[in-house]
């Protein structure tokens, strides 16, 4: 199939529209508004069949969401960093509601002070919402991902809203070569599913009514082991697209691990960037590899650790900052992966690239050099480093 030239955030409005959405709630914010944006457009040319609703904030965004996936429509939204933190309060109610929405969230950095480039300290912000959690690396992984996140969240099995991260201009604003699938058969890709719930007048019910002491508890601890047995779902899924469409996904994606004796940990679009220094410190004799969790929620534990299994260091690149606590959110994630085990490498964290800083191949030489250092006992253990900062 000839790849097509076309904006990320573009391909993604298109993927929706093949998706064959009813609904589309949407308040413009800065870098995602040209998804939203396109949409508007399709609706209003007649090429998409879907009720647009343009709102007055992302909290009504995504309340206007919960009420249109609480019918049965196919629900679609999109939003970045403040929007996304406006939405936080209905987040918690999407997920414990087992809506099936599917949103992008163009990863951007939060204020203060103000900033519109990207970081994931918006996406962080909201790792315990109870959603499923995605990050992709390019523009053709951006597209598929919107596809799949549809299928994945109406799963009756899953019955959760899905957020698919893109990096905010990095990703959203760049001109990519990818392969559109022919509209009907991405369709024929997402059957209709009976909601697992669903609001009807002629079958009145309520949901999400008040939870009191006696049945709170238990209503976390199932949406909490929904959201664990989505993991193999979700895989079952992606397997299904490689099936379909001919291209791969995992929960963890590696590259030139197999002999590692040190690995780099990121996620989102500097991997590709990552990916070229690896290449380049393999011509030097160096035994690196790169680790790329593509799932976030649900976090894939055993996945990671297979990948781990017997390295000397591990460095892992955060771009967001758990103020106050022993590093980045992935770093800790990783730490405490490690509870309980024989081995553990050295776990150098580098808080970086953020608010959009440049982070380059140099810069991950640097990285992979501290880390090996440390493996070898040379560098002081810390919790995390602020890299490149200057004091």
């Amino acid at each position: 199939m000839a790849r097509k030239g076309i904006e990320v955030s573009i391909a993604m409005a298109e993927a929706v529209g093949q998706c064959d959405v009813d609904a589309i709630a949407a308040y413009p914010i800065t870098p995602q508004t040209h998804v939203v944006e396109h949409l508007s457009e399709l609706v209003a040319d007649g090429e998409l069949d879907a009720e647009f609703i343009p709102v007055e904030s992302e909290h009504t965004a995504m309340s206007a969401c919960c009420g249109t996936a609480a019918v049965g429509a196919r629900t679609f939204t999109a939003t970045a960093s403040q929007g996304l933190a406006l939405m936080h309060e209905i987040l918690f109610i999407a997920s414990n509601m087992r809506l099936p929405i599917v949103m992008a969230v163009a990863n951007r950095s939060l204020s203060g002070p103000i900033s519109i480039w990207n970081d994931h300290s918006d996406v962080m912000a909201e790792r315990d919402t109870g959603w499923i959690q995605i990050f992709v690396e390019n523009g053709q992984e951006a597209y598929d991902h919107i596809i799949a996140a549809f299928r994945i969240a109406e799963d009756p099995r899953v019955s959760l809203p899905v957020a698919v991260n893109f990096d905010g201009f990095i990703l959203s604003h760049m001109i990519e070569p990818i392969e559109m699938e022919p509209t009907e058969k991405v369709q024929a890709f997402l059957p209709r599913q009976t909601p697992l719930m669903k609001l009807d007048v002629d079958n009145p019910a309520s949901m999400g009514p008040v939870g009191m002491p006696e049945v709170y508890t238990e209503a976390k601890y199932i949406h909490e082991k929904v959201l664990c047995e989505s993991l193999p779902v979700i895989e079952e899924h992606w397997a299904a697209f490689k099936q379909e469409f001919g291209r791969e996904y995992n929960v963890v994606e590696t590259y030139q691990v197999e002999d590692a004796d040190v690995v780099l940990v990121i996620m989102g679009g500097l991997g590709e960037t990552a990916m070229t220094t690896v290449d380049t410190l393999r011509q030097q004799g160096q035994k690196v590899g790169l680790v790329k969790p593509r799932l976030f929620r649900p976090w894939p534990t055993e996945a990671l650790l297979a990948q781990f299994k017997d390295r000397k260091a591990i460095g892992v690149v955060d771009r967001a900052i758990s103020f106050g606590g022993p590093g980045g959110p992935v770093a800790s994630e990783i730490r405490s992966a490690f509870y309980g085990e024989d081995h553990m490498p050295a776990v150098t964290n580098f808080l970086c690239g953020l608010a959009g800083r440049d982070v380059t191949p140099a810069d991950y030489i640097a990285m992979y050099a501290q880390s090996r250092e440390m493996a070898k006992g040379k560098v002081r253990q810390e919790d995390y480093v602020f890299y490149g900062v200057r004091e």
